[in-house]
């Protein structure tokens, strides 16, 4: 996977070689896509992932994929 350095992905992936479980290495691995693919599309990862999580409750189904890192739009508030 090639991830910008100042994602700080290089570092987690050593320290989460070992996730404990098949469930959890799925979610660290969506969890790496996600931050990989806000990266690429040169986005804080940090800020994308915050106005994300915390717009979701509220947006409906058919609108989710206007979260996703190529479609993201930002906060008005930030």
């Amino acid at each position: 996977m090639q991830v910008p350095p100042s994602t700080g992905v290089r570092h987690l992936e050593e320290n989460w070689l070992f996730a404990g479980s098949d469930k959890g290495g799925r979610t660290a691995a969506t969890l790496f896509t996600l931050i990989a693919s806000a990266a690429l599309h040169e986005l804080d990862p940090y800020r994308w992932l915050r106005d994300a999580l915390s717009r979701i409750a509220d947006t409906p189904i058919s609108q989710l994929d206007e979260l996703l890192p190529d479609r993201w739009a930002g906060s008005s508030t930030d």
